[in-house]
Parts: C-alpha cells; structure tokens; sequence
C-alpha cells in the first residue's frame, strides 16, 4: 500500500517552514502540495525542499481534493493541514492504522486523551453538533467529522461523483457516506496545536450553514 501526503496550502509560508522539515520522507511514498495562488512564497518553497506542487485548478478546499485526487495513483492519502493544526508525528501512526484494513481513520480532537488548543467555542460546538447529529442520523460512532487530518482510501475519494457544497468540505460529505455504505472507519486521538501565521479560511456561519444542509439533505433526499 503506498501512500500519499497532500497538503492543500493558500499563503501558508510560516506554517510551512515551521512543520515541513518535521515530516520524514520515509514515512510516506509522496507528498503532494496543491497551492490555491499563494503569493506568499508557499509554492516556491516547497520546490524549494523537493516537493512537487500541483497549481489548482478549481476554487476552494474541495478544488484542491478534486485536483489531487485525478494525479494520485497511490492506494492512501492523507490529508494534511499545513498551519500547524496537523501533527506530523501522527502520520506514521494512520500509515499503520490504515493497513488493518479501514477506509477512513480520523485524527481526532476529541477522542479521549486528545484536546484541540485552536478551536473557539463556536467551532467546538459546530463539531459536536455535527457529530452528534451524524452519529444519531447514520448510527455512526464518529468523535471528530470535521477534521482535515486524516487517511482515506483513494478509491473511496474516488467513489463518487457527486458535486460537493465546498464549504461543507469533503471530510464531513465522506464522513455521512461511509456511515451511510458502513464503511470500517476508526478514529485516533490526536491533539491540535495553534495555528502557525497565515489566516484561517472557515467562517463559521458559512461553513456551518453548508454543513447543516448536507447532513439533512442526505439524510431525507
């Protein structure tokens, strides 16, 4: 099983020179960086350090999935927050997970033992929100839908064509459908640091709206 690191970035430069070096080689096959026009040096520094960069084609965070996933060949990819929010000690750790056979594992900020320094009480309580509502819907046991750090079976990003709501994201459309198909998904607890420089894309209200809609749409459509 090979295995790729994607890294979505948009002006992610001080998060980049913070977390790269953090990343061994050895622990994946390929790290992919997909780059939504920074202007800050983000692309050229990671050609700088030998990693390729793919230039994106379509808007927002589910562009930079949609363009990676048509260039992968290898049978895992993580996904992976270049701001400092992912660990990158944990990567090791979903390479081995996934092996056991699962098609998602989640790096969780909720699973016990775990604890999120980044999140405000809006977003916490948006996830638990979502979570629940999931969980309760779908008969799920998820403890983090959100979370952008986790590993996902190619072929399982590759399973359908439906067009979805960016600012929903992919990880909670894959998060409702592997609880729908009953999917093997786990989870592992995982901390979440603070953000390193660069400015936070969520909004909140947006995002959760989206979010809000997705989950009901799927579950009575």
């Amino acid at each position: 099983m090979k295995t790729t690191l994607l890294i979505p970035t948009l002006n992610e430069i001080d998060g980049m020179k913070a977390i790269l070096p953090r990343i061994k080689r050895e622990w994946v096959d390929e790290i992919l960086v997909v780059d939504g026009a920074s202007t800050d040096g983000t692309p050229e520094f990671a050609e700088s350090m030998g990693i390729r960069v793919l230039q994106q084609t379509r808007k927002g965070g589910t562009g930079a999935y949609q363009d990676a996933v048509e260039q992968i060949t290898n049978d895992i990819i993580i996904t992976f927050s270049p701001d400092g929010n992912s660990v990158p000690e944990l990567i090791p750790v979903l390479v081995e997970k996934m092996k056991e056979g699962y098609d998602m594992v989640i790096v969780s900020r909720y699973a016990k033992g775990a604890k999120s320094a980044d999140d405000t009480i809006v977003t916490a309580f948006g996830n638990w929100l979502f979570t629940s509502m999931i969980n309760l819907l779908y008969g799920s046991r998820y403890t983090d839908v959100l979370v952008m750090f986790r590993a996902w079976r190619t072929d399982l990003l590759r399973s359908s064509t439906k067009d979805i709501p960016p600012l929903a994201g992919y990880e909670l459309y894959f998060s409702i459908k592997c609880a729908k198909e009953k999917r093997k998904v786990a989870d592992i607890p995982g901390d979440e640091p603070k953000r390193i420089g660069g400015i936070s894309k969520l909004n909140p209200l947006a995002n959760g709206f989206a979010a809000l809609k997705l989950i009901l749409s799927e579950r009575f459509k």
